[in-house]
């Protein structure tokens, strides 16, 4: 009796993504595993979220020393980066260097986005179509899609009318010169916080439209020394095992003592310590081990960056504005010099929630206190995130069922990396 023949399948896999987690399956897949495999990315190279990040100011809020692969020991020892928080052009930099270094470009299919996914229970085949009608299966389907790159874009009347040019922060083109301009800016999360630091000294006037005001830290940013990398890299086997061991995976030591456990004086000893030595996910993790989950130790280091605003900022009613009454458990940022940024008499800052936009104009944005005039507009509206770049794709598993019903109610996982169907 003849045997039936497996199903012919294009790819063993294919690799949807060209950012770090893309660039590292494709290496892991096709030279540690002989797979024959096929990457997409619908941008023109390499870099995922910092291909299309490009926005002033941008850079990571994580020590470069654990900001990069952990899997060459060479490729460990011969990159060195220049500063604490990399910029974008050095991420970028970086990860072009990973592709020439392994060959990973020729793997690759750019300016190709994966518009439809859908499992064959047949063949028990991926059945794949790109963006320019390209058809192919594969028999593993691997998502590298990245939280952070499915843009949004906020539902204001007038958008399509303002006269100036409209920049979102996750889709920044080349080229752009700020200096001297009318900006206005709307949205003040973690891409808000740095655009502000960086565009405050450089343009005519900012207007920073502001929602939700953010709990915010020095980054303490800065060059890195020769013997401060030398020690670095002489200590990357404990680096990767306290990073692997730890809950937050930054680089440090998380803090095992309760905020409550100490005397007030000893607590904003180590708060100002921490606000010394810089870094948001340290002043959150590294001071006490409570902050995110005990309300009054929440409080604490929420008082203590509050006295701080109001110490920084010299105009009463803005320091009012930018301070959070809620919890701080939001994103734990950093910044260079946030704010600082607003004693500066060429930045403004509006607080839309006592002062709504209505539309935007030819001329600029209005608002129900007045007319704010424009020659730029600036969205740091973020990402439809997590679950985005999933349901806009045409994604469907068993049974015919798609991811985008499979999360109706919101994205769900066990252990953040299986879902049923």
């Amino acid at each position: 009796m003849a045997q039936s023949q497996e199903p012919k399948r294009d790819y063993d896999a294919v690799v949807i993504g060209a950012g770090f987690g893309g660039l590292y399956m494709i290496h892991k897949l096709r030279d540690q595993l002989g797979m024959n495999v096929r990457g997409f990315d619908r941008a023109g190279g390499v870099g995922g979220t910092w291909y299309w990040n490009r926005y002033p100011g941008a850079r990571s809020d994580s020590d470069s020393f654990v900001y990069n692969y952990s899997f060459s020991d060479d490729l460990l020892q011969d990159w060195r980066w220049s500063e604490r928080y990399p910029r974008q052009p050095e991420i970028l930099s970086y990860l072009e260097h990973v592709a020439d270094r392994f060959d990973l470009r020729r793997s690759f299919q750019f300016k190709t986005g994966v518009t439809r996914a859908h499992f064959n229970e047949q063949t028990n085949l991926w059945e794949l179509e790109t963006d320019s009608g390209e058809k192919l299966t594969t028999q593993y389907l691997v998502t590298a899609l990245g939280l952070l790159s499915a843009t949004n874009l906020p539902k204001i009347k007038g958008r399509e009318s303002f006269k100036g040019a409209q920049y979102h922060t996750g889709n920044w083109p080349a080229g752009v010169d700020l200096t001297g301009k009318r900006v206005g800016l709307i949205g003040t999360g973690s891409t808000g916080v740095q655009v502000v630091t960086e565009l405050g000294p450089i343009v005519k006037h900012l207007t920073v439209f502001q929602r939700t005001p953010q709990y915010s830290v020095p980054a303490q940013h800065g060059p890195l020394s020769d013997d401060y990398v030398r020690e670095i890299k002489a200590s990357y086997p404990q680096i990767w095992k306290d990073a692997r061991e730890s809950m937050v995976a930054f680089g440090f030591s998380e803090s095992k003592v309760p905020a409550m456990s100490v005397s007030e004086e000893e607590r904003q000893r180590v708060f100002q310590e921490s606000w010394d030595a810089g870094g948001g996910f340290r002043f959150m993790f590294g001071t006490f081990c409570d902050i995110a989950t005990d309300r009054e130790a929440n409080e604490a280091a929420a008082s203590f960056i509050r006295a701080k605003i109001k110490e920084i900022v010299k105009d009463p009613e803005t320091a009012k504005k930018l301070t959070p009454t809620e919890l701080y458990a939001r994103r734990p940022l950093c910044d260079g010099g946030y704010y600082e940024t607003f004693n500066r008499d060429n930045v403004s800052l509006v607080d839309i929630n006592a002062e709504p936009i209505t539309e935007i104009t030819p001329e600029g944005v209005r608002t129900a206190g007045g007319d704010y005039p424009l020659d730029v507009l600036i969205f740091a509206t973020g990402f439809d995130a997590v679950d985005g770049n999933y349901s806009r794709m045409d994604l469907r598993g068993r049974g015919g069922i798609s991811i985008k019903e499979k999360w109706g109610t919101g994205a769900t996982s066990y252990l953040g990396v299986t879902t049923a169907d």
